[in-house]
């Protein structure tokens, strides 16, 4: 028998002519945690939605070998009744259901044509207690956080008999104890004889966790890392995702030099009546012109509620405290308040909240600031490309034309048109919320050269970031924050990840 549970040989996959997938070769050995890499559009979740079924066959070329059998699955189910489990970033469950009905739905537990309640709810502990998630089967999933969600998912998984199990950016949502134990419970199934494949863009997640490792760049197998042969270091996996080697991912600024206060918060509190607490707590805070200030801190510690606050409260937080730009005592109402005050805010949610995905690049850039390409409330379509077309340009956004759709875009260059939109409106301080979520090492190392490029012309920049690394290799200084409240200032030159995380676990 082979020693590959999964063999996919010369998979091609074209979309109206593009070539997505071409002659892909990716096998898995049986038993092992296999990473697989590469830049966003490189193919890799392509690749998993042909092994899934997503893609029928007879929609793409090639074979694919599943313990040692040649598959052809013309669903979903298909691939999933032969031991096959995938798990996107963008979890599939019921809110309004219970755990147990999450995990069951599809696969229920019956007696006769009935099914079985109380023996769904005992399986499903059983379940529970394999990931290592301690909630009642019977909370509804909506009152879990991401992490536990994402735990939901696997114990979905686990209770269909998965053999492979795909985790497509399973940390990307995920805070660091959380993604530390979710990378902890890879480990335990695959002891129990369960092998992972996991999308990641977080590389020193993939060089603690994978036995092997396959880059894909530009739809093509660019090679296969072995750890057992000490092949794998986030240098070799950027220098294949990349096609060349980027010496320092972040990358450095040739002069520092700060002004005035841009910006300065004073006692700044927000009541969010839905919750009935405060989210932020007496925050003191400001940022000089041509600085970079990073905001670390825990998921809910406070930071996205915090930007949301200043950037014309659109969560309508009962706000105290006072706000002031470049000296003078603002008051905003409403975001376009804080737009022609000069502040701009780039959402950690960019599918969710900062673009359209239906539209195109021209509408979505030009939406923030209508007003300067239009006459009489009439909108100017060539004064809309010509514009678009300039931040096309100037931020390397990859697309045949700003007539291409965002949501057909890879995570990347979608970030790069919601930077262009803000852009637009000529901000004078730039919120960035987690900038470079979901994209892979190229696309951020092009993020960083931007962030650098706008300093250098008078921006000043806000980085709100879960990633210690970024907050360190960007920021001039440092604010952690943890239940809302600033516990402390650093420069960067006293910041580090472990007094970063200190201060953040207050």
């Amino acid at each position: 028998m082979s020693k590959y549970i999964l063999e996919m040989n010369n998979i091609s996959k074209e979309f109206t002519g593009v070539k997505a997938l071409a002659n892909v070769n990716f096998k898995v050995n049986t038993g092992e945690i296999h990473c697989l890499v590469g830049e966003n559009g490189a193919g890799k979740s392509t690749l998993m939605k042909v092994l899934s079924g997503v893609y029928p066959s007879g929609t793409y070329a090639g074979d694919i070998v599943f313990e040692g059998k040649v598959q052809q699955f013309s669903k979903i189910s298909d691939s999933v009744k032969t031991g096959i489990a995938i798990i996107y970033q963008e979890l599939a469950l019921f809110p309004d259901l219970t755990v147990y009905e999450n995990i069951y739905a599809g696969n229920e537990v019956r007696k006769g044509m009935m099914v079985d309640w109380n023996q769904t709810i005992r399986q499903a502990k059983e379940m529970l207690h394999k990931v290592k998630l301690d909630v009642n089967p019977e909370v509804l999933v909506k009152d879990l956080g991401v992490g536990k969600q994402q735990l939901v998912e696997i114990a979905k998984a686990l209770s269909k008999d998965v053999k492979l199990l795909i985790l497509d950016e399973p940390t990307a949502a995920l805070n660091e104890k959380e993604s530390e134990n979710l990378l902890e419970l890879l480990r335990e199934l695959k002891e129990q004889g369960i092998t992972s494949i996991m999308i990641s863009h977080k590389l020193k997640e993939v060089t603690a966790i994978a036995d092997q490792l396959t880059v894909l760049r530009d739809g093509r197998t660019i090679c296969t890392l072995d750890a057992a042969n000490g092949e794998i270091s986030e240098s070799v996996i950027i220098k294949n995702m990349v096609g060349r080697e980027i010496d320092d991912i972040y990358p450095k600024r040739m002069t520092k030099s700060f002004g005035t206060n841009i910006l300065e918060i004073q006692n700044w509190t927000a009541y969010d009546p839905q919750l009935g607490r405060d989210v932020v707590k007496d925050v003191n805070l400001h940022i000089k012109k041509g600085e970079i200030v990073g905001i670390a801190g825990l998921m809910g510690s406070g930071r996205t509620e915090l930007a949301q606050s200043i950037f014309g409260n659109p969560k309508a937080y009962k706000l105290r405290g006072d706000l002031l730009m470049e000296g003078t005592k603002q008051t905003f109402s409403h975001p376009r308040d804080a737009i022609k005050a000069g502040i701009a805010y780039v959402t950690e949610d960019r599918k969710g909240d900062g673009l359209f995905l239906i539209q195109d690049i021209k509408q979505n850039i030009a939406v923030a600031n209508l007003n300067e390409i239009s006459e009489n409330g009439i909108i100017n379509h060539n004064e809309e490309v010509k514009i678009s077309n300039h931040y096309k340009q100037s931020l390397n956004i990859k697309a045949p034309s700003v007539e291409q759709i965002v949501g057909n875009l890879s995570g990347g260059n979608q970030q790069k048109v919601s930077l262009g939109k803000w852009l637009f409106v000529n901000p004078s301080l730039l919120i960035l919320d987690e900038p470079t979520r979901g994209i892979d090492v190229g696309a951020k190392y092009e993020i960083y050269t931007i962030m650098n490029k706008l300093i250098s012309e008078g921006m000043s920049i806000i980085m709100i970031s879960s990633e210690l690394s970024e907050v360190l290799g960007m920021s001039d200084r440092v604010y952690v924050m943890a239940e809302g409240q600033i516990k402390g200032e650093l420069s960067i030159e006293d910041a580090d990840q472990e007094i970063i995380m200190k201060l953040a676990t207050q």
